[in-house]
C-alpha cells in the first residue's frame, strides 16, 4: 500500500468517505466473486461467477441507444489465452481465480512510482458506466455496459514525466493460476501497450466491472482495459503492471504474428486481415442466420479519435 505521512497530504488529495466506502464495498465484492461458480445447465458455459452488485456507478449517454447483449453472452464467450483459447475456456476455467487480494507495479518514466494495491488505484475514482463496442479480429461484435473509470485519470496519478511517450501494460503472470500460462501459445506474460496520446483520450476506459456487477474473472478481474476503437485484443485483462515508455513496447500479438498483429490495432475495414476480411461483423447473440452488419472505421468512434492518427498510414500502421 502507498504509505505517506499526514502533513504530506493536501485537503484535495483525502478521499471522500462515501467514495471509499463504496471502494470497500468494491473489494468485498471482488473478494466474495473470487472462487465461486454457478452450475445452472448450460453445458459448456457454465461457469458463471457469482454475482456482486457494485454500489454508486454512474449512469453515461456512452452507448446510448445501443442494446447490450446479454450478461450471459459477455462472460461466456471470452478470448482470455491465460484460461484457455477457446471461447468457453475463460468460463470453464477461470472458477478457482482468486483476484483478491491484487497489487499493481507502476515503473518507467513517471515521478511516482512503485506498488499500489487495488483499493490504491480504486480509490479516488468515481465508478460510471459506459456502453461500448467491442470488435474482434475474428469478425464478431457485442455491445457491452462497462463500469470503470477514464483510464488517463489513473495515468495522470503517476505524473508521467516528458519521456512517457507509450505506456506498457502487462498481465499477471501465474501459470498456477492461469493453466492456460501453461502452454506456450504466447510469450508470457501478456503485454500491450497504446501511445500516450491515446491512452489519456476520454474514451480510454480501465474496467473494474459489467452491468453494474464486479467484473468476472473470464472477463478479466479484477481490472482490464477497455479501448473501444482498436479491436479487442488490444484490451488486456487482469492487469498487475503499468510501464510509462519512451519507446513503444512489443505487443504479445506482434511478436507471435507481425504479419497479422500490429501496434495500433485500429478497426479498420479497408485493411483485411491476411486470413479473413474485416469489412463485416456479425452480432455474438444474433442468429446463425441473420446477415452480418459492416464494420465501421475506428468501430464506429472515428468523430472522436480520428484526429490521433492524422496523417498516419493505417494500412502500414495496422
Amino acid at each position: 500500500m502507498l504509505i505517506r505521512r499526514p502533513n504530506d497530504i493536501r485537503s484535495s488529495e483525502i478521499t471522500d468517505k462515501d467514495l471509499y466506502l463504496g471502494r470497500r464495498r468494491f473489494l468485498r465484492g471482488a473478494a466474495a466473486t473470487a472462487g465461486a461458480v454457478l452450475a445452472a445447465g448450460l453445458g459448456p458455459r457454465i461457469a458463471l461467477a457469482a454475482r456482486q452488485r457494485l454500489d454508486d456507478v454512474r449512469k453515461t449517454d456512452f452507448g446510448k441507444g445501443e442494446t447490450p447483449n446479454s450478461y450471459q453472452d459477455i462472460t461466456s464467450y471470452n478470448n482470455f489465452y491465460e484460461f484457455g483459447t477457446g471461447k468457453a475456456d475463460p468460463a470453464a476455467n477461470s472458477g478457482d481465480f482468486d483476484p483478491a487480494p491484487w497489487t499493481v507495479q507502476i515503473s518507467g518514466e513517471a515521478e511516482i512510482t512503485g506498488e499500489f494495491t487495488l483499493e490504491d488505484i480504486l480509490a479516488p475514482h468515481p465508478l460510471e458506466e459506459r456502453i461500448y463496442r467491442l470488435r474482434c479480429v475474428e469478425a464478431w461484435s457485442m455491445v457491452v455496459p462497462w463500469v470503470g473509470f477514464p483510464l488517463g485519470d489513473l495515468l495522470q496519478r503517476f505524473k508521467p514525466l516528458s519521456a512517457a511517450k507509450y505506456v506498457e501494460f502487462r498481465t499477471l503472470h501465474d501459470p498456477e493460476r492461469m493453466p492456460g500460462q501453461r502452454r506456450p501459445v504466447l510469450d508470457w506474460p501478456y503485454v500491450e501497450g497504446l501511445r500516450m496520446d491515446e491512452a489519456m483520450h476520454p474514451l480510454a476506459l480501465m474496467a473494474v466491472g459489467v452491468y453494474g456487477e464486479v467484473l468476472p474473472n473470464q472477463n478479466g478481474a479484477p481490472m482490464r482495459l477497455v479501448v473501444p476503437w482498436k479491436y479487442g485484443f488490444k484490451s488486456i485483462k487482469s492487469i498487475d503492471r503499468i510501464i510509462f515508455r519512451e519507446t513503444p513496447p512489443r505487443s504479445s500479438w506482434e511478436k507471435a504474428a507481425p504479419n497479422e498483429y500490429g501496434f495500433y490495432a485500429n478497426v479498420n475495414p479497408e485493411v483485411d486481415h491476411p486470413r479473413w476480411s474485416q469489412k463485416r461483423e456479425r452480432r455474438i447473440g444474433a442468429s446463425a442466420f441473420a446477415s452480418k452488419i459492416p464494420t465501421r472505421k475506428f468501430n464506429g468512434y472515428g468523430e472522436q479519435v480520428a484526429s490521433l492518427y492524422s496523417g498516419m498510414d493505417l494500412a502500414r500502421n495496422y
